[in-house]
């Protein structure tokens, strides 16, 4: 069971992928008791990836997913993942999982999962940063404490628990003044903070976790500032991820992030996450609400 809010600690993503199985085809995951007014999206997402490995050969990686977040769901209370076994091909394995809480739908995805095979032929885009030492870019905690002259204890709190280590390539902006104009464009270095062990679904599902961290900051760009003033409320809406090459997620990954358009109060989000090498090992796209916080409640 995942502790208080004041007492989870990082390496407790592993515990938090860890789901209980109380049927052949259904299984219960824990969500901490936050101070958030929903629980974060990629830790449902992460956790139905689990309930729908745990259902499919060992042999077969995911390959891809793509999923729907259709409710908010609730701090501190249980999500009940109930699996369908979609399809069990010769080198294809599909898989439907639907999110429950207390006895509401909040998310749906389909994951795929693919036998490994030669291909015929192979390429790639290379990544559109220069490969620079994330070990040169400080914290993202540090980078807003020293700015704010320390962090308040919510935000002191959820530094403490983040489990990826999370680094800007750019200097934050703090204002709209310094925001307004800028390119929908943004780029983190990351790594889980502990090891993950050398489980591969678990990796697949700790990155599809962080995955969902920083992937609408492209769209915010342009608008307000990724920290400070706020001017717009958000909510994810639908999440594809795409697994070309075995990675680690306790290894760093440069997560560029760009956003080709936004109207009509949505905004879409493209990713692609490169090892140190440049390899390319996952593609990600997000479609995010987004409405002025004068507007009114955010409601989907």
């Amino acid at each position: 069971m995942i502790p208080p809010d004041d007492e989870v600690r990082p390496e407790r993503l592993v515990d938090l992928l860890d789901l209980e199985r109380i049927e052949v085809n259904i299984f219960r995951g824990q969500s901490p008791d936050e101070s958030l007014q929903r629980v974060f999206g990629g830790q449902v997402a992460g956790q139905a990836l689990v309930a729908a490995g745990r259902t499919t050969p060992p042999d077969r990686p995911v390959h891809s997913l793509h999923a729907y977040f259709l409710r908010p769901g609730r701090p501190g209370v249980p999500i009940v993942y109930e699996v369908e076994r979609v399809r069990d091909g010769r080198s294809f394995t599909t898989r439907r999982v639907t999110a429950v809480q207390q006895g509401r739908t909040i998310f749906a995805l389909t994951a795929s999962f693919h036998l490994p095979e030669p291909g015929a032929f192979a390429h790639q885009l290379p990544p559109a940063r220069e490969l620079g030492d994330p070990e040169a870019l400080p914290r993202l905690a540090d980078e807003v404490r020293e700015h704010l002259g320390g962090l308040p204890q919510e935000l002191e709190r959820m530094a403490r628990r983040q489990p990826f280590d999370i680094r800007y390539v750019d200097r934050l902006r703090w204002t709209t003044q310094e925001a307004a104009g800028a390119e929908p464009r943004s780029a983190v270095w990351m790594r889980a903070v502990t090891p993950l062990g050398d489980d591969p679904l678990v990796h697949t599902c700790a990155l599809t976790y962080a995955s969902d961290t920083t992937l609408l900051d492209a769209v915010r760009l342009p608008v307000e500032p990724l920290w400070g003033a706020r001017v717009l409320d958000l909510a994810s809406l639908d999440h594809a991820m795409w697994f070309h090459r075995p990675f680690r997620a306790d290894e760093w990954l440069l997560y560029e992030q760009e956003s080709p358009i936004a109207t009509g109060g949505l905004g879409l989000a493209r990713g692609r996450i490169y090892d140190r090498s440049g390899n390319l090992l996952v593609s990600v796209v997000q479609e995010g609400l987004f409405r002025s916080r004068d507007g009114g409640p955010l409601a989907r």
